[in-house]
């Protein structure tokens, strides 16, 4: 038998004053029912969001997509999401499709 192994993940982990959702590996399509896991249980928690791509490796468009619907779906329940991307995985995607402004750096706020 040969297990197949996802090369990415996106979990949720409570904290207790943030909601941090983690990217690591490979995002992609091959993540989106987990994604649409992830957003439902982070949305719920109705504290602030941080989307931790520190450990991603790789995003793609369906990425891309998971991390705009989540910044939207939160923005409109009145939560604050912030993106933490010290190796800018993500962030730079963002800047080439003009949505890098949607997003402030969660790690400015720590100071």
């Amino acid at each position: 038998m040969i297990e197949l192994v996802a090369a990415g993940s996106i979990r949720v982990e409570a904290a207790p004053d943030v909601t941090v959702v983690r990217l690591a590996g490979e995002i992609d399509a091959a993540l989106r029912a987990e994604a649409s896991a992830c957003m439902a249980l982070a949305l719920t928690s109705e504290r602030p969001v941080v989307i931790d791509a520190s450990e991603a490796t790789f995003i793609d468009s369906s990425g891309i997509a998971f991390v705009m619907q989540l910044h939207h779906a939160a923005s409109e329940a009145g939560i604050d999401v912030s993106l933490r991307d010290p190796r800018r995985v993500l962030r730079e995607v963002l800047e080439i499709i003009g949505y890098s402004d949607q997003l402030r750096d969660a790690d400015a706020s720590l100071s």
